[in-house]
């Protein structure tokens, strides 16, 4: 049976609107400030590793459900994520002042985390067998929704929890009661094709096509054991770094070039290029193939932290603006690459475990910002991101030697 064109769009914009609520987590540096009050005696260290351990457990979520996928239902799975999604935040809303911050991170940390990772690996690969044809522009529009969160609803959000708004603890119940009933509703849409469904053709371009499949399925255990795997794994994991650390610190670097400038401002413009990034890479695999989106990728993931420390070196605010904008884009890029590269080279039976693998590369990010900061110090920046650019060197070099499994 022929695949309905208008079904399978619509099933895409319904996961796309899915992740946008699952990029809450995302938007943790806009929800988090009624923690930062000093009735709850907690410090910015300890709310930023509420946020470490929130990455961590979604990779981990993703882990589990890519699991799970021969095991359990996608009903279960995303029925599983709702509870703890929807709960997690329930449960944050009912903190007071002097509690023991464990708390936090079990609710928001631990459950939500889990939560959207066990959703994010479900949805991702139910909706991805839906393009065949489209691997990247599919991975990078429900990826877009993922990252475009910060800026849509994190900032309804931030404008909710004023007090002379809702305030925090309605913001959070609101907010929890949103995300149990988008996640519960896709537990019941989000499905997979049908056995024998035909999709069209991907489209030729200079004699072949360009989307990039693989000869054949490869298990989890055979995916692990090639070294494109590998390579692969280590490229996403140094972009993935150097993109969250320039996320991380961007308005500190733009007050070291210019202390008067309205960093926040220029931040939030710039922040978009990291929803653009996985848009953008996801349509580059399919119009232009895998080997020349890795150049793509090599080219704007090494002139990124290059430009920056040259704005750091002459004081240009202007390239500096330029230089983290590339940085923010290219981070944009390893969502999107994990997903199509995972079911370009190795195919798409074992790819909801296979992806979440590779998901992995996010746990080191987190610790990028942490360790920019350390290097940093009481001086400039010119050194982390001297470091930065040598890291995304490695990375082009490795990335250029990446062949298809």
């Amino acid at each position: 049976m022929k695949v309905k064109q208008t079904e399978r769009w619509l099933r895409l914009a319904f996961a796309t609107i899915v992740l946008l609520f699952a990029g809450i987590i995302y938007a943790w540096s806009a929800i988090r400030s009624p923690f930062e009050d000093a009735a709850f005696g907690w410090t910015g260290t300890q709310l930023a590793l509420n946020y470490t351990i929130t990455v961590v457990c979604f990779c981990l979520g993703g882990f589990i459900a890519g699991l799970l996928t021969n095991k359990t239902k996608p009903l279960h799975r995303l029925c599983a994520g709702a509870v703890l999604l929807g709960g997690g935040f329930f449960l944050t809303s009912l903190l007071t002042p002097g509690a023991n911050i464990a708390r936090l991170y079990v609710t928001y940390g631990v459950m939500s985390g889990l939560g959207v990772g066990l959703a994010y690996t479900t949805i991702i690969g139910l909706t991805s067998a839906w393009f065949p044809d489209k691997k990247g522009l599919c991975s990078g529009v429900m990826l877009f929704g993922f990252g475009f969160t910060s800026l849509t609803i994190g900032n309804i959000a931030k404008a909710l929890l004023k007090p002379e708004s809702l305030g925090w603890s309605a913001t959070y119940k609101l907010i929890a009661i949103a995300l149990f009933v988008v996640f519960a509703i896709a537990a019941f849409v989000i499905r997979p094709p049908k056995a024998g469904t035909l999709f069209p053709e991907a489209k030729a371009g200079k004699g072949k096509k360009a989307v990039v499949t693989a000869d054949r399925d490869f298990s989890t255990k055979e995916m692990l054991g090639r070294s494109s795997f590998w390579r692969l794994f280590i490229l996403i994991t140094l972009v993935a770094a150097v993109g969250s650390a320039a996320l991380a610190i961007s308005t500190n670097v733009l007050r070291e070039l210019d202390p008067g400038t309205n960093a926040v401002l220029i931040f939030t413009v710039i922040s978009v290029f990291n929803a653009l990034g996985r848009l953008i890479s996801g349509a580059l695999f399919d119009r232009v193939g895998a080997r020349k989106t890795q150049y793509f990728i090599a080219a704007f993931a090494l002139a990124a932290p290059l430009i920056v420390v040259i704005s750091l070196v002459t004081g240009s605010l202007v390239l500096g603006v330029i230089g983290l904008a590339l940085c923010i884009f290219s981070y944009g890029f390893c969502p999107t690459i994990s997903s199509v590269f995972v079911s370009g080279f190795y195919g798409t039976k074992s790819f909801s475990l296979n992806f979440s693998i590779m998901n992995l590369i996010l746990i080191p990010a987190p610790f990028a910002p942490t360790i920019a900061m350390s290097i940093k110090g009481e001086g400039s920046f010119l050194l982390p991101f001297l470091i930065f650019t040598a890291l995304a060197l490695v990375a082009g070099v490795i990335n250029l030697s990446i062949k298809k499994a």
